[in-house]
């Protein structure tokens, strides 16, 4: 369905061509300007049509309006009597896509919305496309180089301009909902609304009126009528976080919607089109939720079309300094405190970290970092005080084994016990360190410092099971 702005002050012309267009067009009447801006700045309409016509303006008050609306990126079609067709040809030359008679042809007004609708579609395609060719590298605000986080760019790419369902999986701070607004913001739909919804976040007793909104008198405490998440999203994309929080009967429900396309607001049987792009995400296992009978398992695979996984940091430390570093601009930036970057030492003790939070906790502790700093870097003791614990109990590997405390001490004992363990994690999986690291979870680089003490050690030495990598994950 596409969407057509009507700037007019005729009240009785949007029910007229709304009737003589059909069922594949929706007519927006707005006589006010401000109105008008606020309707193209939030990505309602698609196709504007500007009446030149006004007994309330004066016609250079009309035309400057028109040349400001034309100026957006909604193409814009002109209606004028024969009075005014040579300001509105003079319009057209200026940017406007078109020009009608006013009252227009039917046929003509059809055939000229529905090219001006294709005429910028395919713009935004090609924008999108000359970003990805641009920046090859990233994928909209998602940061990393690692190939986890490369594989979730192509993944990304693939199904940007696809209406297939998508499923993000991952930990929680892995940042599930920026690759969903990647996707969204890389594809033809991103001039449209972005909706994200929080499933955990809503009650029960609530979550159908919120996803599908609601009539007024539909329940008790209703005053009025209400758009849901699923008319808001428009023609945009809905982001549905934490699928698997949602109940059984909810579930149902929105298998419905997904299975018909088209869903109706609580206390009225008018069905409405589902025009939104629909990505899901979650923390949970819903292949172990279906087994347990929490989940239903048509609309696991309803939903599980096109899968991205997002990696936990710890299987990426590479691309801590990467994240440290955009953190680290963006909030000196915003708290107005010039930060010039990180010492090298601070840098390796975020690397050895293994961040059980994700990137989210690496947020908050760069935040923390900057506000701590005395000077223009952040510093090892500018960071968490849980960060600086972990690296003083892992010695860092960065002194001579001679320079630890003595033997039969607290520190040493402490240490070589860890060492034990990562030694037993390395053998267990033959020698695969990233399967170690995850089975111990801490970080691969962290685990190579352990390795690399026991390797200067001899008491750790076992020449028939050298500690070497022999296979990578």
């Amino acid at each position: 369905m596409i969407r057509i702005g009507l700037y007019s002050e005729d009240r009785t012309l949007q029910p007229l061509l709304a009737s003589a267009l059909g069922k594949d067009f929706q007519v927006l009447l707005e006589s006010d300007g401000n109105g008008m801006d606020a309707l193209v700045a939030s990505s309602g309409c698609d196709v504007l049509i500007l009446d030149l016509y006004s007994h309330r303006d004066s016609l250079q008050e009309r035309i400057e309006r028109s040349r400001l609306l034309i100026a957006s990126s909604v193409p814009a079609i002109l209606m004028a009597d024969d009075t005014l067709r040579s300001t509105a040809f003079e319009l057209v030359r200026t940017g406007a896509f078109g020009y009608c008679r006013r009252p227009p042809s039917v046929r003509d007004l059809k055939t000229m919305l529905s090219r001006a609708y294709e005429n910028s579609s395919l713009k935004q395609q090609l924008h999108s496309a000359q970003r990805q060719i641009e920046d090859p590298g990233s994928c909209d605000q998602i940061l990393g180089s690692s190939t986890g986080m490369q594989r979730v760019f192509q993944l990304v790419r693939s199904v940007t301009n696809l209406n297939a369902s998508v499923l993000i999986t991952g930990e929680s701070g892995t940042g599930k909902e920026l690759i969903a607004r990647a996707i969204h913001n890389l594809g033809a739909r991103s001039s449209r609304p972005f909706v994200a919804v929080s499933c955990g976040a809503i009650p029960e007793t609530l979550i159908e009126a919120e996803l599908f909104g609601h009539e007024k008198g539909a329940f008790t405490g209703t005053v009025g009528a209400r758009e849901g998440y699923f008319e808001q999203a428009g023609d945009g994309t809905l982001f549905l976080d934490e699928i698997g929080d949602l109940s059984l009967y909810t579930q149902v429900k929105l298998l419905r919607v997904l299975q018909q396309m088209e869903f109706s607001r609580l206390g009225s049987n008018r069905l409405i089109p589902l025009r939104a792009r629909l990505i899901f995400a979650t923390h949970q296992d819903l292949a172990k939720l279906v087994a347990e009978g929490k989940f239903r398992q048509d609309l696991y695979y309803r939903i599980n079309v096109m899968r991205i996984e997002a990696p936990p940091l710890q299987d990426r430390i590479e691309d801590v300094p990467l994240i440290a570093e955009h953190f680290l601009r963006h909030y000196a930036q915003l708290f107005q405190k010039p930060m010039d970057g990180i010492e090298s030492a601070a840098l390796e003790m975020l690397q050895g970290y293994s961040w059980p939070g994700n990137v989210r906790e690496l947020e908050n502790v760069m935040q923390r970092a900057i506000i701590l700093a005395p000077g223009r870097t952040v510093r090892p003791e500018d960071l968490s005080l849980h960060l600086q614990e972990d690296d003083v109990a892992s010695f860092d590997g960065v002194v001579d084994i001679g320079d630890y405390q003595p033997a039969g001490s607290f520190e040493r004992q402490l240490r070589d016990y860890k060492i034990k363990l990562a030694v037993a994690a390395v053998r267990e999986n033959n020698g695969n360190k990233t399967l170690a690291a995850r089975s111990l979870c801490i970080s691969r680089a962290y685990l190579h410092r352990l390795i690399r003490l026991a390797e200067a050690d001899p008491a750790f030495a076992d020449p028939s099971l050298p500690l070497r990598e022999t296979a990578t994950a």
